[in-house]
């Protein structure tokens, strides 16, 4: 409450119902507690909000489009950051009391995802390499419903157009949730995504269909109105057409292991949001739950870099930059990630199994080899840590599912997984230091 609060005094604008905060209901929630923003766009009106608050700010120095490729660690501790500058094309160092990581996910690893082109497991790789822990990897949801049109991306089709009423058909028409899970179409996300993979088997097609069409078209046009214009451009009306969806990669519960005040296990290192793991998610997060992750715990890991490092002195040392063949990048980014995104669909996506996560691993080790740039090297870096978690836990767990192992075993493997350079997988009974 105290940084929802904080956000409307700072200028974002969530909807309102007769002038009171209105709520909506999303999958696998009880009840309607979800606010919304311009009916469809909550996080970028956050964003805005956000940006033009720190905009104001005198002590904050913006630098987009800088491409952080490495942190700085000298006697175990993080001292800054290595990055390409914008304006200058050439490598720069930043030295600081303390590093804040809020890099976001990696869902860009996965050949068909809802997320953004950043999305690339960057401040995961990068805080491996320094040495931090890396927990839960093998945690990927997959969100049920994405556009799924061969011209388009997998654009988003929001959980809660289900939660107001939504329902998904086959083929034929068919409402077939109820042939999966008394939930219906709220079912957590990643029962929801294997159970239209599966109606996807069973009928022999490459999408299922989400039903809007009991509502009106100004209710879902005020509702919706980011989803109604992206539909429309595709000649698509959401208030009268069966709108082609398909599941695909949509968040990390893995990431940086931290604590709940965003300390990662290197001083001076910390973290707020997908990049991280804490373990407020478990294996399979909430619908909506991650904005609220990133209010939380954004402040805390401002104020615990804050509290931490007030006495410590930045010695500005020469530091010994990672190498990085910017020509060799620009050259074979693409094809790499290309490959890596199609292997880790293929193999390490919503339906796993030992042979195919063998197969995976294999393959990524051998692109490892070659001599990769910074971005390649951290993409494929994140991919193997994916993979690796999700060959090791021989279970099915949340957002990671085992066709061989297809059920939960708590006796065996209710333990997080924790990972780090030079050393084999371990577990952890709690997130937490």
């Amino acid at each position: 409450t105290k940084y929802i609060q904080e956000l409307i005094d700072w200028g974002t604008e969530f909807d309102r119902e007769s002038g009171k905060l209105a709520f909506t209901k999303e999958a696998a929630h009880s009840r309607r507690r979800i606010l919304h923003a311009h009916g469809d766009s909550t996080g970028k009106e956050i964003v805005r909000a956000l940006v033009a608050k720190a905009r104001q700010e005198k002590s904050i120095v913006l630098m987009p489009f800088a491409n952080t490729e490495s942190l700085i660690v000298q006697d175990e501790r993080c001292v800054g950051v290595r990055f390409l500058d914008p304006i200058l094309r050439a490598p720069r160092e930043i030295f600081a009391r303390g590093v804040i990581l809020c890099t976001g996910g990696a869902g860009q690893l996965f050949l068909h995802t809802t997320n953004p082109s950043v999305a690339t497991g960057d401040g995961m790789a990068m805080a491996y390499r320094a040495g931090a822990e890396m927990a839960d990897m093998e945690f990927v949801q997959f969100h049920p419903t994405a556009l799924s049109l061969d011209d388009a991306p997998r654009f988003l089709l929001s959980e809660a157009m289900r939660g107001e009423g939504g329902v998904l058909r086959n083929k034929q028409g068919e409402r077939f949730m109820p042939r999966y899970d008394e939930r219906l179409e709220l079912a957590p996300r990643d029962i929801v995504s294997r159970s239209i993979v599966a109606e996807m088997r069973r009928t022999g097609t490459r999408f299922v269909y989400l039903d809007m069409t009991a509502m009106s078209e100004d209710f879902l046009k005020e509702r919706f109105p980011k989803i109604y214009e992206t539909c429309k451009f595709y000649n698509l009306n959401i208030a009268t057409d069966l709108l082609p969806v398909s599941p695909a990669s949509h968040y990390c519960m893995g990431g940086v292991r931290t604590d709940l005040h965003g300390r990662t296990s290197i001083k001076g290192l910390y973290g707020a949001g997908e990049v991280t793991c804490t373990g407020v998610h478990g294996a399979n997060r909430l619908a909506s739950n991650s904005l609220l992750e990133g209010l939380v715990f954004g402040a805390r890991a401002g104020r615990a870099m804050a509290e931490d490092n007030s006495k410590f002195k930045v010695q500005i040392l020469k530091s010994e930059p990672e190498t990085s063949n910017l020509k060799l990048e620009t050259s074979v980014a693409t094809a790499v990630k290309k490959r890596v995104k199609r292997l880790m669909w293929e193999r390490v996506g919503i339906l796993r199994d030992a042979e195919s996560l063998r197969r995976a691993l294999g393959e990524l080790e051998q692109i490892s080899r070659a001599n990769l740039g910074a971005s390649s090297r951290n993409f494929v870096s994140v991919a193997m840590l994916v993979t690796r978690a999700a060959l090791w836990r021989e279970e099915s767990r949340g957002g990671h599912f085992r066709t061989d192992f297809p059920q939960k075993d708590d006796e065996n493997w209710r333990a997080h997984s924790i990972q780090k350079v030079g050393a084999e997988i371990s577990t952890s009974e709690t997130i937490n230091f």
